[in-house]
Parts: structure tokens; C-alpha cells; sequence
């Protein structure tokens, strides 16, 4: 799907909040309201709007952790690993990387001894190391339109 200037204003909008009318979209962009929902209902037609989701502050559902935790795969077990991370509830983004590491991903945890017993799991599979979040300097930014290096779109 071909993403003109106007479906990158709308998408923008829908990024910093998703559940704001198509009224205000419309009003923020210069167009109709019906205009937008057909646009918006294109892009989700073609997937490049994937879904809408609530999020949820970790610290207040019981988790006074959040971590990235890399695995260094043993030799013979990431197969085993990928089928295996889909079962655990702290998890909330595992990604396949390259490097020295093999698996990236983010977790939240209640606390230090849960933090300890899920590393106890992860250790039957590779080498971890833990990083602990200490705040958020960027998260969920808007995907913006792509540009020529060096240019501000």
C-alpha cells in the first residue's frame, strides 16, 4: 500500500492515541471525518495497521520489575528455547538477534526472587545476562515517514 503525506499525518495521530475520534484526526489533518475511516479502514485492509491495543503500567498490575534479558543459546537449544518462551508469562517481547547473543527480551518481573527463579528456567537453555530498567527515556515513539539520511522529513 502506497502511504501518501495524509496517511502519514493520520497514522501519527493514531500512534500518540489510538482512540481518539476520527472527528479530531480529521479536524488535525484537514479532512472529513468519513474520509479518515475510509483511510483508516484501507490501511487496516492491507495491513499496515496491524491492531489497537491497551497498555498497562507494569509497577500498578504487581511488577516491580522490567527487564532485558539476552540468551547466548547452548549449542543444540534454541529450537527448544523459541518453542518454550511462548509459555512464559513474563515476557512480554522476545526478539531473534544477531550477534553474540541469540534472543533479546523484555520482561516484567514481581520482584527480585521471581527475577532470580525465571533466570533458574532460562539457565537450562544458554548463558543469560540481565538488565534491569531503571526508567524509560523513549518508549513507543511513532513510526514516522522514512527519509534520505541526513534530512528531516
Amino acid at each position: 500500500m502506497k502511504i501518501d503525506k495524509l496517511n502519514w499525518e493520520i497514522l501519527k495521530c493514531l500512534q500518540l492515541n489510538a482512540r481518539q475520534s476520527n472527528a479530531e484526526i480529521g479536524r488535525r489533518v484537514g479532512i472529513s471525518s468519513p474520509a479518515v475511516a475510509e483511510r483508516i479502514r484501507k490501511m487496516e485492509d492491507s495491513g499496515l495497521i496491524k491492531g489497537y491495543r491497551t497498555e498497562i503500567a507494569y509497577n500498578q498490575a504487581g511488577h516491580q520489575l522490567k527487564a532485558i534479558i539476552t540468551l547466548r543459546a547452548f549449542m543444540g537449544r534454541l529450537k527448544a528455547f523459541l518453542e518454550k518462551v511462548k509459555e512464559f508469562d513474563e515476557v512480554l517481547n522476545c526478539y531473534r538477534i544477531t550477534g553474540n547473543e541469540n534472543i533479546i527480551m523484555e520482561v516484567v518481573l514481581q520482584d527480585q526472587s521471581h527475577l532470580e527463579q525465571f533466570i533458574d528456567k532460562m539457565i537450562t537453555y544458554g548463558e543469560t545476562k540481565t538488565h534491569i530498567v531503571l526508567s524509560n527515556v523513549i518508549e513507543d515513539a511513532p513510526i514516522k515517514k522514512p527519509g534520505v539520511p541526513g534530512i528531516k522529513p
